[in-house]
């Protein structure tokens, strides 16, 4: 984009960087800021820097927040004794908003991945054997998107409870299979992830 000013090609470029966001699409995006009132470019700026400013993790579940633990962790009239793993953020969204699950959550940042050089230190997994460890959960729902990569970190979660932690009385669940192979969740829409939730089965 040499034919353009700096300022415009700049914005062309971190818009392209975004997941999903191809040259063209940059380009509207761009060419739709420059047209709006200042205000509203102001107002997105500032979005964008209050979530880099105050979101962070909770220490518990590793969900995004505000405050620490998280909304979720600190519920008390949530089931404190299942915990959901999932594997981003977008996919707790995704299970409150079919209102049927009621208890805790575990975010992983990700799925095990030879291929790409992604371990088991790399995402939260050893952090949730911990958590599990201390011995008051009493089913674990292993929500990891269908496919291989979370088909295979579920069952790396699912040998260390059996192997490292050997807690008898802990119930391994999985969402039942109403979800696409190769799909994530955050996609799905709310009645498939309910009846995913509540015909889940044990591992």
């Amino acid at each position: 984009m040499s034919d353009v000013a700096p300022p415009v090609a700049a914005l062309v470029e971190e818009f392209s960087k975004l997941p999903g966001v191809g040259v063209k699409t940059a380009q509207r995006l761009t060419f739709y800021i420059l047209r709006s009132p200042t205000d509203q470019a102001r107002r997105l700026s500032e979005a964008i820097m209050r979530v880099k400013e105050s979101i962070i993790y909770c220490s518990r579940c590793f969900n995004i927040t505000e405050t620490d633990p998280c909304s979720i962790c600190r519920n008390g009239n949530r089931d404190q004794e299942i915990i959901c793993v999932v594997e981003e953020p977008l996919d707790v969204l995704a299970l409150e908003k079919t209102g049927v699950y009621k208890g805790l959550y575990h975010v992983l940042h990700g799925a095990l991945s030879p291929l790409n050089n992604v371990g088991r230190k790399d995402i939260r997994i050893d952090e949730l054997l911990k958590r599990l460890a201390e011995g008051s959960t009493r089913e674990v729902i292993l929500a990891t998107n269908p496919g291989f990569e979370g088909d295979f970190t579920a069952d790396i979660i699912k040998r260390g409870i059996k192997e490292e932690l050997r807690l008898p009385h802990l119930q391994v669940t999985s969402l039942a299979r109403g979800l696409p192979l190769g799909s994530d969740l955050e996609y799905a829409d709310e009645g498939t992830l309910s009846r995913a939730l509540e015909g889940r089965r044990e591992l």
